[in-house]
């Protein structure tokens, strides 16, 4: 019976053992993630501030941040370029069609008038014809 006891005991150290090395592991996800935030925060302050410590550094990243701001302007202008261009031989080209499918359709007009006419003149001839004299 003895050795069963020390097998409890055993059992019960291990999960004190467990027990305490989650603890512990919480307690310091608990610390170490404000701390680490606090880190992240400061280095990204760092990295906006530093440029601007002094006046050089500041008139390069002014300059830098010039050039950039040109050429996204730059691009901008060419996709509004390309987009009218775009646009407007869009628009031609459905001008064109239009134009065309009414000029098929005036044309298809008046060639119906046209027929009709001239079976109306040959029926009114006919029917004058028969008429007696």
């Amino acid at each position: 019976m003895a050795s069963t006891n020390g097998s409890k005991s055993s059992t019960t150290k291990a999960k004190t053992t467990t027990e305490k090395s989650q603890g512990r592991s919480v307690a310091e996800t608990a610390v170490d993630l404000p701390v680490g935030a606090v880190l992240s925060v400061s280095d990204r302050v760092t990295g906006l501030v530093e440029p601007f410590t002094s006046k050089a550094a500041a008139e390069k990243q002014l300059k830098s941040y010039r050039a950039e701001l040109r050429r996204q302007v730059k691009r901008t202008e060419r996709r509004g370029t390309t987009a009218r261009k775009r646009a407007t031989t869009e628009a031609r080209k459905t001008r064109k069609r239009v134009e065309r499918e009414a000029r098929k359709r005036q044309r298809d007009v008046e060639t119906t008038l046209k027929r009709n006419r001239n079976e109306l003149q040959e029926r009114v001839r006919q029917a004058v014809d028969l008429l007696p004299v």
